[in-house]
């Protein structure tokens, strides 16, 4: 048993913001309330901490299978439960891609020897290569958290189109990287002033815009559910809040890099800040955060993306997009988010634990009698410095920041998985 001490309860689903005192008992929450005792339990003191439901990140990047030099479901899984998390979705850009039951066993054999929830989504098209639907019902049966071809596009509409009506009757959402080729010059870097400046093509907004707008109609038309991912520009941000008004089960997903730096970052950060889709605008980010103020963006993800030092040391065409996020995540959501104002600590919490639980079909963790015993621990002004990552990685352009947010303890299934002083 573990009974929590004092600390500050808070959960978006119940509502909960306040001191209260957490027992845990195997797997489960036992009691939720003030002044508990239990004979026996490992008594953690959390005095002046926040205790929260386990973050949950919907859109991470293992490498598992085929990249392990870059990031395995041990290292992956390691990063997140430092960073508070208890359930990350895999993407199944891996070498063979998640595009079949086999690999899709691999992925959660793995999965289940970490001490964390590693699920995996799976493919659109067979191979990645967007010519052929994959077979998304067996995909289905066999556990797919979601469908996508994420790392790339799907350019063929009608194949899409046949793809968002599969996942309709399946009930299984279906997220997009929405990225045209055709806009698309140079990969990574926002295509204007900052592009033009470092004499590199660049990806316009309007690459992430048009095809937004088409696979926003497409849902609309079928009544799919579907996640726009990783939004970077602010048109895209206004055509997804449209589309929600019209009626489209359509979310959208940002991250802490999108709402926090700008293009100006590849000046300073050089490879670290290349990313797809790429930093933008001020504008874009300001309007980015109008978007997670009033909802038409719902979730908070990572799109960890670990590389290897040699492969991010290379020139600006030839370096791999891409940064590790999810030891930095919760630290920015604060810094960025709640410290200006913009959103209060149940709002983040909700938008990196809640909502992507619902929208991946799963029961949002709570902290509260029976529900299970997931939870994250931390100090929200607690201040720490992101100089040591347990990722296989460190390309991040937040390496060497001074964050808050410090997680002290990760639980999972009743399980210690991450303590800040190590002692597991």
């Amino acid at each position: 048993m573990i009974l929590i001490k004092n600390g500050r309860v808070v959960d978006p689903v119940t509502g909960t913001d306040e001191v209260l005192d957490v027992l845990i008992d195997g797997t489960r929450i036992e009691e939720v309330g003030p002044d508990l005792y239990a004979e026996k339990a490992q008594v953690i003191d959390a005095s002046g901490l926040v205790v929260a439901p386990g973050l949950m990140d919907g859109h991470v990047h293992f490498r598992d299978p085929g990249q392990e030099y870059k990031e395995d479901i041990f290292s992956g899984a390691a990063a997140a439960a430092k960073g508070g998390f208890t359930t990350v979705i895999c993407m199944a850009n891996t070498v063979p891609p998640v595009d079949n039951p086999a690999v899709l066993r691999q992925v959660q054999e793995k999965g289940e020897k970490t001490g964390i929830h590693v699920l995996s989504a799976c493919n659109v098209t067979r191979g990645m290569a967007g010519r052929d639907l994959a077979d998304l019902e067996a995909l289905a049966q066999a556990g797919a958290a979601a469908f996508t071809d994420d790392g790339k596009p799907i350019v063929d509409e009608a194949l899409l189109l046949a793809a968002m009506e599969d996942a309709a009757d399946l009930d299984i959402p279906i997220s997009l990287h929405e990225e045209d080729p055709l806009l698309v010059y140079q990969a990574g870097v926002n295509r204007g002033r900052i592009s033009e400046q470092i004499g590199y093509g660049g990806a316009s907004s309007a690459a992430e815009e048009v095809m937004t707008a088409r696979d926003c109609a497409l849902a609309l038309h079928t009544g799919a559910s579907v996640c726009i991912q990783h939004i970077s520009s602010g048109n895209a941000v206004d055509i997804v809040r449209l589309f929600q008004s019209l009626g489209a089960d359509v979310h959208a997903e940002a991250t802490p890099h999108h709402f926090t730096l700008t293009e100006d970052a590849v000046l300073t950060y050089g490879t670290n800040a290349r990313m797809n889709p790429p930093l933008r605008t001020e504008d874009d980010r300001r309007r980015i955060i109008e978007g997670l103020k009033d909802g038409t963006i719902d979730m908070i993800v990572t799109d960890h993306a670990p590389h290897s030092r040699e492969e991010k040391a290379r020139p600006m065409a030839e370096a791999p997009s891409g940064i590790i996020g999810l030891e930095t995540s919760l630290g920015l959501g604060i810094r960025s988010l709640v410290e200006p104002g913009h959103l209060s600590l149940m709002r983040l919490i909700e938008l990196m634990s809640t909502n992507p639980a619902r929208f991946y079909r799963m029961i949002p963790g709570s902290i509260a009698q029976d529900a299970p015993a997931d939870l994250v621990i931390f100090g929200e002004k607690e201040l720490w410095t992101a100089d040591h990552f347990v990722s296989k990685a460190d390309n991040s352009p937040f390496k060497g920041w001074e964050l808050p947010g410090r997680v002290h303890y990760t639980i999972c299934a009743g399980q210690i998985v991450y303590r800040a002083d190590g002692e597991l």
